[in-house]
């Protein structure tokens, strides 16, 4: 036969026929090969839910429309009461209205000698359009009742069956200047589900928060239209009846308006977590590509035999591409439909589970139907694509290929010269970028830099240099395996045939040991991005709230009495005073302070960008950045300050990144503050609560108040600002950004260790001849076992290593990139964990293989045809 002559169409089904047959008699290599796949589409789809839960719990956090508003209804802004009662009675009778709310808030303070603040929200309590949930007591239903917050509840001890006076507006003031002091009844505690817990709030419904408040009407009103009702009908009868009764009165689409405040709620740092998120889903896209590929290479390449035979009797290299692709195409749209189904209902899971484990509230995901049939989609692409590159490598094999093994492929050592040049250029096209980042990292304040295009750079070199390890990794697995084979050699026999067996086959060890390096690459990227970031706002909070409470006074300043008195209450700890002296350099005013960050809990968290903290002392300073810049100093150096006594001469005892706490620009020992002419007495003091919790808190700042008011002759000088309330929306940052990144993590540790198995089994149960024989030259079963297991294990730690490598530098670089002055953080012992983890689960990945290994008999390998 003519081995160029074309095929009859009998022999072109024939050739896929064969393919698809071998596909079925193999079902351990179907099942694994789909395993990966579907890993691979899990992880991908897992990302888009994570990515939804973080932007609906983000967005939700700050969204004043509910997502069943229909059409809202506002008032126009020289006119806030335009919308009476008489219009919202209106509204609700119109057919096709199921329910119309009025919106009105009003801030409360509490009667009495402390300031305490609540303010009230208008809100039904029940039904579509409630932002609040009952979580005690009952929702108010009746005049003069309220709900409260939990934080309302625990600071201002505000339980069910608690009165408590309100000073509300006085409506028969037309300046707005009085008040009237209103009892009311707290008859229930509730959890807001729109805002953050920023400050107490207050419920009750519309109706009766109008009248409370004595507010003619409301600035907005939200509408629910009924189940099929058009809205464009129901539009023209709202807006009909606000001409009527509402002059002024606009009238919006809810969606538009939803997605108005998803725009306003998504920004800053905000923004930046999602970036941060839509980077990792390329990396996770690509890591399904590359699953995908090592598993079809390792697949085809054990089939050279059965390839090479059919090229022997005249089978076109096209045609057999062509099988193969759609092999891979069959793969891809079974395990891509399970694996987009698994994630769905496993970020389904994912926001009662996150309320149970870790008492953190997540939104829903939702059912996001068009990224999950573009997932499934890009799986059979990615599939095909995975496919293409061994599947023409495999069909083109020579006939004579089909007298050799599939092991003499895989265990050839030399790439080709093509190979080596392209991973060098890669190689060297990663470390250019890297450097070029490297040069020009934005310092803090920095307007000009283009972070979108850096980021890009970042994302673009790791993929270079990902890209340089799949390339040249046959060549990396010996010197790495020369070091990590070490103490196996030392075993004996098991350990030296492990070692042996890994480096003698370098393409193979290559191939699964880049699957578990992308998993250790992007598992140690989330630890590190996350420590960074945790480490940044860590940072920024020692420097803008160095503490729960802070008292400033005008004129004479806080005298040490007042200082003693606070350090000796129970309700207090951590209590530091400081003084402040404002002098200038040049043109700029320099705030001078003797407030030392070592005497707070949160001066470990104040980093250096020159120097120590340490050396702060009588004759030496702490000097901020922008100070530093304009003095042009830094640790060493010395430099002058004038004051009403004379010049002060200072040795930079360390410079900062950024602003000093409270926006210091200068740090000096109180003996140098001294010698400016500073007054004796306290500019301001800094407290913590003497217990966690907004109860505690709720405590201290009472018992602060309260001494203030004993100790002060005129306590109107004295301000009091609660710092801890602004730290706890970057807690709350924190601890959603942790639960995705730990979803996230867990997400590549699933697919590290998945691919893993799928490429270690597929090797391992190809080896059917060399376990024969191992077996017929005395080797025990047990031995062989461990034998298998060590070899996987050594997958892991070649992996473990170059992942490291990594994906450690590039996550600093990434954050650096971000997150202008963001410091580096290393979590080694996290770090460590996953290493050993991984290293660990490879081990047990060679389990089954191995159990398979031991019931191999001489003469089995010695009839095996692979």
């Amino acid at each position: 036969m003519n081995p160029s002559a074309p095929l009859e169409p009998s022999w072109r089904a024939s050739i896929l026929g064969s393919q698809l047959t071998e596909l079925l008699r193999r079902p351990g290599r179907l099942l694994t090969t789909g395993l990966s796949v579907l890993a691979a589409a899990f992880v991908v789809f897992a990302t888009v839910m994570a990515q939804q839960i973080t932007t609906h719990t983000t967005v939700d956090r700050f969204r004043g429309t509910p997502e069943a508003v229909s059409l809202i209804a506002t008032a126009h802004d020289a006119s806030p009461s335009a919308i009476g009662e008489a219009a919202l009675e209106r509204i609700r009778a119109l057919p096709g209205v199921a329910e119309a709310v009025g919106r009105v808030d009003v801030g409360a303070p509490i009667a009495g000698p402390f300031e305490r603040y609540l303010q009230l929200y208008a809100d039904p309590g029940t039904g579509p359009l409630s932002q609040v949930e009952l979580v005690e007591g009952s929702y108010p239903d009746g005049a003069g009742q309220i709900a409260v917050d939990r934080r309302a509840a625990e600071e201002l001890q505000l339980a069910p069956g608690t009165r408590t006076t309100l000073l509300l507006p006085d409506p028969g003031d037309a300046d707005g200047v009085k008040t009237l002091e209103v009892t009311v009844t707290v008859t229930g505690v509730v959890r807001s589900t729109a805002t953050a817990a920023r400050q107490t709030s207050g419920y009750a419904t519309d109706t009766h928060l109008a009248r409370l408040a004595g507010a003619p009407g409301y600035p907005r009103v939200d509408i629910r239209a009924e189940h099929g009702v058009p809205h464009g009908e129901l539009s023209r009868q709202v807006r009909a009846v606000l001409d009527k009764t509402s002059a002024g009165a606009s009238l919006t689409s809810g969606s538009a308006v939803r997605a108005q405040e998803a725009r306003e709620a998504v920004h800053g740092d905000v923004r930046e977590i999602f970036r941060l998120i839509a980077v990792f889903l390329a990396v996770a896209v690509g890591a399904a590509a590359l699953v995908a590929t090592s598993t079809f290479r390792i697949v085809f390449a054990q089939r050279l035999r059965q390839l090479a035979l059919l090229r022997a009797i005249g089978a076109p290299q096209a045609r057999l591409v062509t099988a193969l692709a759609v092999e891979g195409a069959l793969v891809g749209v079974v395990a891509g439909a399970i694996g987009v189904l698994t994630a769905l209902g496993a970020g389904q899971l994912a926001p009662p589970a996150a309320r149970l484990l870790a008492g953190q509230e997540l939104s829903a995901p939702g059912f996001p139907v068009a990224q999950a049939v573009w997932v499934v989609v890009g799986t059979v692409l990615v599939t095909v694509c995975a496919v293409l590159a061994p599947a023409v490598s495999a069909a083109g094999v020579p006939p004579l290929q089909a007298l050799r093994t599939a092991g003499t492929v895989t265990g050839e050592r030399r790439i080709r010269p093509v190979r080596l040049a392209a991973g060098i250029l890669l190689a060297a096209a990663a470390t250019g970028l890297a450097a070029l980042l490297l040069g020009d990292l934005p310092e803090p304040g920095r307007a000009d830099y283009d972070r979108d295009a850096a980021m890009m750079a970042t994302v673009a070199s790791a993929g270079f240099a990902f890209l340089a390890l799949v390339t040249l990794g046959p060549l990396l697995v010996r010197p790495v395996l020369a070091v990590a084979g070490w103490p196996l050699r030392r075993l004996g026999t098991t350990g030296r045939l492990a070692v042996s067996g890994v480096g003698g086959t370098p393409r193979r060890a290559a191939a699964v040991s880049v699957v578990v390096a992308l998993g250790v690459a992007l598992v140690s990227g989330a630890l590190v991005s996350v420590a960074c970031l945790s480490g940044y706002l860590e940072r920024t909070a020692a420097v803008q709230a160095p503490a729960d409470f802070r008292v400033v006074a005008d004129g004479e300043g806080l005298d040490a009495a007042l200082v003693r008195q606070f350090a000796a209450s129970p309700r207090f700890t951590h209590v530091t005073s400081y003084r402040t002296l404002v002098t200038a350099v040049g043109h700029k005013e320099i705030e001078v302070s003797d407030l030392d960050p070592q005497a707070l809990p949160t001066g470990k968290y104040v980093d250096t960008a020159t120097g120590s903290l340490d050396g702060l002392g009588p004759g030496n300073a702490v000097v901020a950045s922008d100070t530093a810049d304009l003095l042009g100093v830094r640790a060493g150096d010395t430099f002058t300050l004038p004051s009403g006594r004379g010049a002060v001469r200072l040795t930079v005892a360390a410079t900062l990144p950024g602003q000093g706490p409270l926006q210091a620009n200068v740090l000096v020992a109180p003996a140098d503050l001294d010698r400016m002419g500073a007054p004796r007495n306290a500019s301001g003091i800094l407290a913590d609560a003497a217990a966690e919790g907004f109860a505690a808190r709720g405590e201290a700042h009472r018992a602060l108040e309260t001494t203030i008011r004993e100790h002060v002759p005129d306590p109107d000088d004295v301000g009091v600002s609660v710092l801890a309330a602004s730290r706890d929306s970057d807690q709350d940052t924190i601890r959603t950004m942790g639960t995705t990144a730990l979803g996230l993590v867990a997400l590549t540790v699933l697919i590290a260790v998945v691919g893993v198995t799928a490429t270690t089994g597929l090797t391992a149960v190809e080896r059917t001849r060399e376990f024969g024989l191992l077996r017929a030259l005395g080797l025990g079963g047990g031995a062989l076992r461990g034998t298998i297991t060590m070899e996987a294990g050594l997958y892991g730690v070649l992996g473990g290593v170059l992942g490291l490598a990594l994906g450690v530098p590039y996550a600093w670089l990434l954050m650096r990139v971000v997150v202008a002055g963001v410091p580096l953080r290393l979590p080694a012992g996290q770090l460590l964990l996953v290493f050993t983890g991984l290293a660990a689960l490879t081990a047990l990945a060679g389990l089954l293989p191995a159990g398979r290994a031991t019931r191999v008999t001489p003469m089995t390998a010695l009839g095996s045809t692979e």
